[in-house]
């Protein structure tokens, strides 16, 4: 791909008049950005030495890390906590889902809880869902950034 995005470049870049020290041939910066400011929370673990068996907090990657971070500094990193059970959602008012994505997995037991089977489904932010067993609507509840949709596919 990238190829073929420079062999279509590089006619164009020929034709143009231009200076003898000019970069017109260059089609991307591989170049990292500089930014000021704190660096972000590594999600890499450092691993362990040679001869030695790593520690979790040594060899845990991205979200696993990511907990695990959060437990060593005294803060839950997902919302464990069961959704509200005592009444049935209703499409005026249903049981709201906290996210930080644009999508969430529900499991509903029904109820009152456990009045009926699990039943797993995905709750989007675009439309209210209901679960198939007993009709209790849930809606997402989206608390993350304003366009954070637009890198999925």
């Amino acid at each position: 791909m990238l190829s073929t995005a420079l062999r279509a470049a590089r006619p164009v870049a020929l034709r143009t008049a231009r200076p003898a020290n000019s970069t017109a041939l260059r089609a991307l910066s591989t170049t990292a950005a500089r930014r000021s400011g704190a660096p972000p929370p590594q999600l890499f673990g450092q691993g362990g030495k040679t001869g030695e068996i790593p520690t979790d907090e040594q060899q845990a990657t991205g979200l696993e890390r990511f907990q695990l971070m959060g437990e060593m500094e005294g803060h839950e990193a997902f919302d464990l906590q069961p959704l509200d059970s005592s009444r049935v959602g209703t499409l005026k008012d249903p049981i709201k889902v906290y996210s930080l994505d644009t999508e969430r997995i529900v499991g509903c037991t029904g109820s009152p809880a456990e009045s009926h089977e699990l039943h797993w489904f995905t709750v989007r932010q675009d439309k209210i869902r209901r679960c198939t067993e007993c009709g209790s609507a849930y809606k997402l509840d989206y608390h993350g950034l304003e366009h954070h949709d637009t890198h999925h596919h």
